[in-house]
């Protein structure tokens, strides 16, 4: 159980960022790709200056086995998520589903929120040998409508690269609540290979005015050698560039976790430290 914070959308807004707690409301917990709208039916109204936060109960971890992990989460009933969502990723939040949240864990600040300046990116010499070694695969940007190509690929991702990950029975409806939204504007990228047109990898992006996000990915474990993680965010950042935007938000990386050390390879990257971005690993590595 935890209090409700509640911030200012009036010119003060970072206070969002930080939390400050003026009501109190039980939320209980659960894993965070299970959280959903209905949790919070009739309890999450915020007013016309104020947007309210929730913190969810304790869960296990998603990164280390031996950790219990908290989230903040931006009121899901609230109206205005659509227009709020460019400012929540600027203040570190990240989409789930219809949840908009950042961790919040007790005694642990692991999670850094990253993402990379576009103009300044310059894929490195590894880079440039992924893109080579890539040559026939196309990708496409498409409407964020699941297909049974899509559903098979994600639960075959998950299933061999996510053993007893606690999301080795996604279905369908699981694939919506987790990755879709009702709110956001969004779109799947997929990765095909020419001839063939095989479904090698899904992009899941969110689009917002001056940014992208990479909300998830999956690809397909038997062309793992492609490099088809590394793949997909080159494949998004020449998308952003086209289209004239600033950023491609990554999420959040863990120093020293195998599975987040791919994201430290794009450089320039940007890290948020709660009160601002700043530059967290110059680049390019060469």
């Amino acid at each position: 159980m935890e209090l409700v914070h509640c911030a200012s959308l009036l010119p003060a807004r970072a206070g969002l960022a930080h939390g400050n707690a003026v009501a109190a409301r039980r939320l209980t917990g659960a894993a965070r790709s299970r959280l959903n709208a209905r949790r919070y039916a009739g309890c999450m109204q915020g007013d016309a200056d104020n947007v309210r936060m929730f913190r969810s109960g304790v869960h296990p971890c998603g990164y280390w086995q031996d950790r219990e992990a908290r989230d903040l989460v931006l009121d899901p009933r609230d109206p205005r998520l659509p227009a709020l969502y460019p400012l929540a990723l600027s203040w570190g939040f990240r989409r789930s589903g219809d949840i908009l949240y950042r961790p919040s864990c007790p005694g642990c600040q692991a999670c850094t929120a990253v993402r990379i300046p576009v103009a300044a990116f310059a894929p490195d010499r590894s880079q440039r040998r992924c893109l080579a070694r890539n040559a026939d695969v196309h990708a496409r940007i498409v409407a964020p409508v699941r297909t049974d190509e899509h559903l098979a690929l994600y639960r075959k991702y998950l299933t061999r690269r996510h053993p007893d990950g606690g999301m080795d029975d996604h279905g369908a409806l699981e694939f919506e609540q987790f990755l879709v939204g009702r709110w956001n504007d969004g779109r799947f990228l997929e990765l095909r290979e020419d001839g063939s047109h095989r479904l090698l990898a899904l992009a899941v992006t969110d689009v917002v005015p001056d940014a992208l996000s990479a909300v998830y990915t999956c690809y397909d474990p038997d062309a793992g050698a492609r490099g088809l993680g590394t793949l997909a965010i080159l494949r998004q950042l020449e998308w952003a560039r086209r289209d004239g935007r600033a950023h491609l938000y990554l999420g959040y990386w863990i120093a020293g976790h195998a599975k987040m050390d791919y994201k430290r390879r794009f450089r320039p990257l940007e890290g948020f430290d709660g009160y601002g971005w700043r530059p967290l690993l110059a680049g390019p590595a060469r």
